[in-house]
């Protein structure tokens, strides 16, 4: 089996998501939900996106472990 790993994340979707999208995130000390990161994602797809791009890039979207970008985001605001 693989490792399908990248730079420490799951996998290179939820790396580059958690760059491009959430990286130093603010939250006031509100803890923030996968669920929640996922809306915010595909809200910014939905807003910045041209009609063949969108569904690229919700295809991408797809693969990221929205979990695992929420933990680290209340981490780093925990410790912050």
């Amino acid at each position: 089996m693989s490792d399908n790993t990248y730079n420490g994340w799951t996998n290179y979707e939820t790396w580059r998501v958690h760059l491009e999208i959430f990286d130093g995130l603010q939250t006031d000390g509100y803890k923030v939900s996968a669920d929640s990161l996922m809306d915010i994602a595909h809200g910014y797809i939905d807003d910045t996106a041209e009609h063949m791009t969108h569904g690229w890039a919700m295809a991408f979207i797809n693969d990221v472990n929205w979990h695992e970008i929420a933990e680290h985001v209340n981490e780093a605001n925990e410790e912050g």
